[in-house]
């Protein structure tokens, strides 16, 4: 019965290894999904009030933030694939 327990908790401790990677990477993701955005529409309201040209440069910085957002995801998501295909090697 001792020996059944020992591996109960070897693998728990395996499996609890893998959830620190998972979450950097699900928090990097988020982050260049989120502050970009906010931080554009946030500009763009701003800019918007100040030039009194509602709500064109708001479209505009969102957009651009949404292009950026996309770049950053998807060099981020590369940088993973690669580090991915090293370990597997």
């Amino acid at each position: 019965m001792k020996n059944n327990n020992l591996v109960k908790t070897s693998n728990k401790s395996a499996m609890d290894g893998l959830w620190a990677p998972a979450l950097g990477i699900f928090g990097r993701f988020s982050a260049w999904i989120v502050a970009p955005v906010i931080i554009g529409a946030t500009l763009g309201v701003w800019l918007d009030k100040k030039f009194n040209t509602e709500p064109w440069i708001f479209f505009i910085s969102v957009a651009v933030s949404f292009v950026v957002s996309m770049i950053g995801v998807g060099r981020n998501a590369l940088e993973e694939y690669k580090k991915q295909e090293e370990r597997d090697e």
